[in-house]
């Protein structure tokens, strides 16, 4: 398992120090406790002033979502002579952060009273800057995590009937745009593909409108980023991670049906 990137604590060269997979638990874990404490007002007697959320009694149907976010990203690098000679055998650990926009499809099965599960496509705009070398003096640059795609299925359990704590799974592509390394140097961009666990809560609002809070956690596959324009010109080995935070608005279409 692939380490996390600690939201909070950088260390020197821009890279952030990384931890055990345990931010996303902790913050999944608190949304589940922000749902319970929903569902025991849910408990409660009725009070005399109408309640502000709409009961939803099926979840079944297609839905719309967009939202705004946090990222953070975190890269392991090693470097080689294009012949696969190592130079830089160590790892170099490398980070960025920044915000990302989300926009979304998805198609929901309530199957119980409790069960509901579901398909999802995702995709994100980001602009989540860090720095990158290629581990010799000097030549070094800034590279953009700009957008990534995410496909999966999520299943979640109905706290009560407006109220989900829902885990998502499955496939993702990201991509970092090609870093100017100083005078003519560049490092080509990078497309790699991985997979994504995320966890969140989502909540009925009014008519058709729910609101939804996620965390995600993507791991992908190493990449070769050739450079050009320096001797000696090296490929970087190029293995990120990426954690990110998103509040969305959702529409469901049938949601009276």
């Amino acid at each position: 398992m692939r380490v996390v990137l600690n939201f909070l604590t950088p260390i020197p060269g821009g890279a952030f120090m990384q931890r055990p997979l345990r931010p996303i638990i902790l913050a999944v874990s608190l949304v589940s406790l922000a749902g319970a404490a929903r569902a025991d007002g849910y408990e409660a007697p009725q009070r005399a002033a109408a309640p502000v959320m709409l009961q939803v009694s099926n979840w079944t149907g297609f839905y719309a979502n967009g939202g705004v976010g946090y990222g953070l990203w975190d890269a392991e690098t090693t470097s080689n002579t294009a012949a696969g000679v190592c130079v830089i055998c160590s790892s170099i650990d490398h980070g960025g952060r920044g915000w990302l926009g989300e926009i979304g499809l998805g198609y929901d099965v309530q199957v119980s009273d409790k069960i509901v599960l579901g398909v999802l496509f995702n995709y994100d705009f980001s602009d989540m800057s860090g720095r990158i070398n290629d581990g010799v003096a000097g030549r070094s640059g800034k590279t953009n995590n700009d957008s990534t795609w995410f496909v999966g299925a999520r299943g979640g359990w109905l706290m009560t009937p407006e109220v989900l704590n829902y885990w998502s799974v499955g496939y993702t592509q990201t991509h970092f745009d090609s870093a100017n390394l100083g005078g003519a140097g560049v490092l080509s961009s990078s497309d790699a593909g991985g997979w994504f666990i995320g966890g969140g809560l989502e909540v009925a609002m009014h008519g058709g409108w729910f609101w939804r809070s996620e965390v995600r956690y993507s791991d992908y596959s190493k990449d070769v980023r050739s450079e050009s324009g320096v001797a000696p010109a090296l490929n970087v080995n190029f293995d990120p991670v990426v954690e990110t935070a998103t509040s969305e608005i959702v529409y469901k279409f049938n949601w009276g049906h």
